[in-house]
């Protein structure tokens, strides 16, 4: 396991008395595409610094490819962050020279043909002109001139059109099959998670609260409907649940389906939906 693309164990990160991570363990398949999801403030930014050497952890350790990373940025990992750091005043071209200056494994070649890929992303613009979307365009084509074996995206999509989210999509999964690049990608669009990912890590206050295979994790969760006001299903973990004048719903993960419930997997954006509604009924509970 830890020659892994990626491999935590017991992971920490606080911040004074704020605790970002704690207890974070998992695994990231080689040549996957895993998604990283959870509420606002689950720690998932801070994960994927730790990840990229750009923070040390506070317990536990981080490897990557079997390599421990200690608070530098590592060279087999790229980061895109959402703060998608270009420099203003650079054309788009002068942002690849830059990119070739920084780095010492660098293919220019890999750089601008992202950049042809991507549609109405002007090369002797500067960036201080582009569009959100297009800005954001130009930092994949950075990350991906890295020639990266771990690719980490921090809400890549959020500035995208549909039809540019599309493309980008397309390119990243043509460098999971063309080169084997492991990809780890956080982002709140459920949909085009589910269309690109094959793995998922669920953060939730800073804790791990699912991490496995897609088909896996889906499997061993049911939505239960049954009459209202019977007990919920005991040998399973009710993830969350909800009532009506005639009914039950309930996400439960594990157990057995009792008489008289009706029982199916759920599909990835109702499990996120319900973790994420036990997450913030769990907030309000303790304000």
């Amino acid at each position: 396991m830890n020659g892994a693309p990626v491999c935590a164990e017991g992971v920490a990160k606080h911040f004074g008395r704020t605790r970002a991570l704690d207890d974070c363990s998992f695994t990231v398949p080689e040549g996957s595409v895993t998604g990283l999801v959870g509420p606002n403030g689950a720690g998932k930014s801070t994960l994927l610094a730790l990840i990229a050497g750009l923070a040390r952890p506070t317990r536990g350790t981080v490897r990557v490819h079997g390599t421990e990373v200690r608070g530098r940025m590592h060279p087999d990992v790229s980061l895109l962050t959402q703060r998608r750091p270009l420099y203003d005043r650079f054309t788009v071209r002068e942002m690849m020279r830059a990119g070739a200056a920084m780095n010492a494994r660098w293919s220019a070649e890999r750089a601008f043909e992202v950049l042809d890929l991507l549609a109405g992303v002007d090369k002797d613009a500067q960036v201080r002109t582009l569009s959100a979307g297009a800005r954001t365009q130009v930092a994949i084509a950075l990350a991906l001139g890295r020639l990266p074996k771990v690719l980490l995206l921090d809400e890549p999509l959020s500035d995208l059109d549909p039809l540019a989210r599309d493309e980008t999509l397309r390119i990243v999964m043509t460098d999971v099959a063309e080169r084997g690049t492991t990809v780890l990608l956080s982002s709140h669009l459920l949909t085009d998670l589910g269309d690109v990912c094959d793995h998922l890590l669920l953060l939730d206050g800073g804790r791990m609260q699912v991490a496995g295979d897609i088909e896996h994790v889906l499997h061993e969760h049911r939505v239960l409907v049954g009459p209202a006001g019977r007990p919920l299903p005991a040998g399973g973990v009710v993830v969350d649940s909800s009532q009506t004048a005639r009914q039950t719903t309930a996400l439960v993960r594990g157990g057995t389906v009792p008489d008289g419930w009706e029982a199916t997997h759920p599909d990835l954006e109702a499990l996120v939906m319900g973790y994420l509604r036990a997450s913030r009924a769990r907030r309000t509970a303790r304000q």
